[in-house]
């Protein structure tokens, strides 16, 4: 019986220690994972703390490693190291700026980065006894798109709904500033666009590289622009229309790039500060106190100063012909005699003299007499040499087409 029960004890215990080893082998040993490398500025940040801010009123170079705890002899060892490949004096409120520190030792900083833009950067190197300094720029792609719209609410708003950028609006506004009053868009009309957009690594849009082609359906009349030099070494491109014919004219649209008329030329109208009815020589355009305001045309101011119904106002000659001014100013920014070009700021938008609300009054003269702006046959600017038009016709055919082709494709489906 003893003998019997010692073998059935043994039987049993190997089986429950069997039973644990099988257990054992089943549970699976925990899986410690690997920390994905983050790799910027040329480290790999994992190895550091990181420490991200930004300039402040009052940061110097030399202030943010003081507050890192290096003495003034060690700060001015490193300036003098790196004065010859990094302005310090560049470095600007609200730029971003990194410390790389040793993970061990709260004060042991190895490198300080500092971006001035979004294509470069700043890396100081402090590891070594002498500091090194090296500016990387970011690789810059180019990526080609055409979009394809009808006009609804304001040109922004449309593109915006097309993903396009701001920088893209005001390429537009700046090319057809000649050719279009962008205050008279209504909803119908349409446009396209080729354009090349610059990229930071290929992810982070970067701006407008160039409009290639464009059109805009306005007034039931497409006007087409094509970038073309006459001059190889000019630094801008002109824009001309299918048939070689410029697009820049002697007079902007409007004095103002994005607003809205509330008051048009007229031989009657009430004034609402008067109470009473009276002409309205000018065209106002209402924008937001501080807007910039435009010469309309290269000139001469002849009258920069205040009245109390015209508040601060300029008047600028453009040639024996035409003569335009700018009334209701929050700021002058000339001076009489002072020459001016198309596009210059001359002021900027307010509420002065007779006005319920900021706005410009835009007048405008010809041969001594106040006509309405928005009704002028303006002259253009210099036309392409006839020597040119074979080779811009050859660039801008192939652009057309594809232009009409995807408009055809977006309006006609």
């Amino acid at each position: 019986m003893r003998y019997s029960a010692f073998i059935l004890f043994l039987f049993f215990t190997l089986t429950a220690c069997n039973k644990e080893q099988k257990e054992a082998k089943k549970t699976p040993k925990p899986v410690v994972k690997k920390e994905t490398p983050v790799k910027k500025f040329g480290f790999v940040l994992n190895d550091f703390k990181v420490v991200n801010d930004t300039i402040k009123s009052g940061d110097t170079f030399g202030k943010l490693l003081s507050n890192q705890g290096y003495s003034a002899a060690d700060i001015h060892k490193i300036t003098e190291s790196i004065r010859d490949t990094f302005d310090l004096r560049d470095i600007r409120i609200g730029k971003p700026y990194v410390f790389l520190k040793d993970k061990k030792a709260p004060n042991g900083v190895k490198a300080f980065i500092y971006e001035p833009d979004n294509l470069s950067y700043y890396v100081v190197d402090l590891r070594d006894s002498i500091a090194k300094v090296n500016k990387t720029v970011k690789p810059i792609t180019i990526k080609r798109r055409t979009i394809a719209a009808e006009i609804e609410g304001s040109l922004a708003e449309t593109l915006g709904k097309a993903g396009a950028s701001p920088a893209m609006v005001q390429e537009l506004a700046d090319i057809y500033a000649w050719s279009i009053d962008f205050f008279k868009i209504q909803k119908g009309d349409k446009f396209a666009v080729t354009v090349r957009e610059k990229y930071i690594d290929g992810t982070v849009y970067a701006g407008v590289e160039q409009i290639e082609a464009a059109f805009f359906e306005y007034k039931g009349k497409k006007i087409y622009a094509f970038p073309f030099k006459q001059n190889p070494d000019a630094k801008r491109f002109d824009y001309f229309d299918e048939d070689g014919k410029v697009l820049k004219s002697m007079f902007l649209k409007a004095p103002l790039k994005f607003s809205h008329i509330t008051s048009r030329f007229s031989p009657r109208r009430f004034h609402p500060v008067q109470m009473r009815w009276k002409a309205h020589n000018g065209t106002d355009y209402a924008a937001p106190t501080g807007t910039p305001i435009m010469s309309t045309a290269n000139g001469t101011v002849i009258q920069a100063g205040y009245t109390s119904g015209n508040g601060n106002y300029v008047k600028v000659k453009h040639n024996g012909t035409y003569t335009t001014q700018y009334l209701h100013m929050s700021k002058i920014l000339v001076r009489n005699g002072q020459h001016v070009s198309q596009g210059q700021t001359i002021g900027l938008v307010g509420s002065t003299g007779l006005a319920t609300g900021p706005h410009v009054c835009y007048r405008f003269w010809k041969n001594g007499v106040q006509v309405d702006a928005l009704k002028q046959s303006l002259p253009s600017s210099e036309p392409m040499a006839a020597k040119h038009l074979p080779e811009f016709k050859k660039q801008a055919e192939p652009l057309k087409k594809e232009l009409d082709d995807i408009a055809n494709k977006t309006f006609n489906p």
